[in-house]
């Protein structure tokens, strides 16, 4: 069997963490140039490594693509994201193994792009039951819009190239998301009507709407200030962030001018943020010399942003 690909990217929502699942509310996603990639292949190559998952995802799709074989293949894995750190490399992960065993296992056809999302989503869901933002960022690209729904995906209100004359710059703090905890502590609290949730959920979707109109807009001191604003509502409402990584965000703004926001829910993770490309390798130096001293576990990445999984049209199948 030729080798079968998937390269997936890796998201940072920009602003209203948990929106897209508690309903009633807007966020914002950004798919990022960290890939990840499955490769199927007739025995697993040297330097590669299984990433997980692949017996449960086989498994789920064995009961939707007829006539699979009852073990999966062997793939490698290789993923530039960061793991457990709010930027989304686990439902890469899931979507490339999806993408490469679809792709593999129905020859001279693709399943499309909607149903693939879908049953990503489905599979995530029901191990984790957090939203659909994960899915549609990493599969559609861009930056997308997003309306929150409390089941299902979310609905994708617009999608918009990412201005080319920016780049991204992430901050890997270095400690691990909880993001299973979080989730489950968010559930109570929407259950409850709690008005700590709803205060959140109101300030997140304002906010949202000032990112889309700053990145509508190429408006790059807008774009900041909104993240910015968006980090403090998910601090001060929801309490996501952590010392660590408020000290992360005042080096970065005094040393290198950049305003960082988390991205993801669970206390611990990434920073992300925004600057003029022109300026990225010396916001990157200078950001990355400042943490050294301070915090040597963080690191910097600099990055651009993705256009997702798809690619040229071929004969496509929707399955049920």
């Amino acid at each position: 069997m030729d080798p079968v690909r998937a390269v997936v990217p890796c998201r940072a929502c920009l602003s209203g963490e948990d929106l897209d699942w508690l309903g009633g509310g807007r966020s914002v996603s950004l798919a990022l140039g960290l890939m990840t990639t499955v490769e199927v292949v007739a025995e697993p190559a040297s330097g590669g490594e299984g990433g997980g998952w692949e017996e449960e995802v086989w498994a789920f799709l064995r009961a939707r693509v007829p006539a699979l074989d009852e073990g999966p293949p062997a793939v490698t894995v290789r993923s530039e994201a960061p793991a457990a750190s709010g930027l989304s490399s686990s439902t890469a992960r899931i979507v490339a193994l999806f993408r490469a065993f679809t792709d593999a296992a129905v020859q001279g056809r693709r399943v499309s792009d909607a149903t693939l999302t879908r049953w990503a989503y489905e599979f995530e869901f029901a191990v984790f039951h957090g939203g659909g933002m994960d899915h549609l960022a990493v599969v559609q690209g861009g930056a997308l819009l997003l309306e929150g729904r409390e089941t299902g995906l979310p609905v994708v209100r617009e999608r918009l190239e990412f201005p080319g004359e920016w780049a991204v710059v992430v901050v890997d703090s270095g400690t691990r998301k909880d993001t299973g905890h979080h989730i489950r502590d968010v559930r109570a609290q929407l259950a409850a009507g709690d008005p700590v949730l709803a205060a959140y959920r109101a300030a997140a979707d304002e906010v949202s709407g000032r990112v889309w109109e700053a990145l509508r807009g190429r408006d790059l001191a807008a774009l900041g200030a909104a993240m910015a604003d968006g980090h403090a509502a998910m601090r001060d409402h929801q309490r996501m962030s952590t010392p660590l990584l408020e000290e992360l965000r005042e080096v970065a703004l005094r040393e290198a001018g950049l305003p960082l926001k988390l991205s993801g829910a669970g206390g611990g993770g990434s920073l992300v943020g925004v600057c003029a490309a022109a300026q990225v390798r010396e916001t990157v130096a200078r950001l990355a010399r400042a943490l050294g001293v301070s915090h040597p576990a963080a690191r910097v990445i600099p990055t651009t942003a993705a256009s997702g999984v798809r690619r040229e049209p071929v004969p496509v199948v929707e399955v049920r």
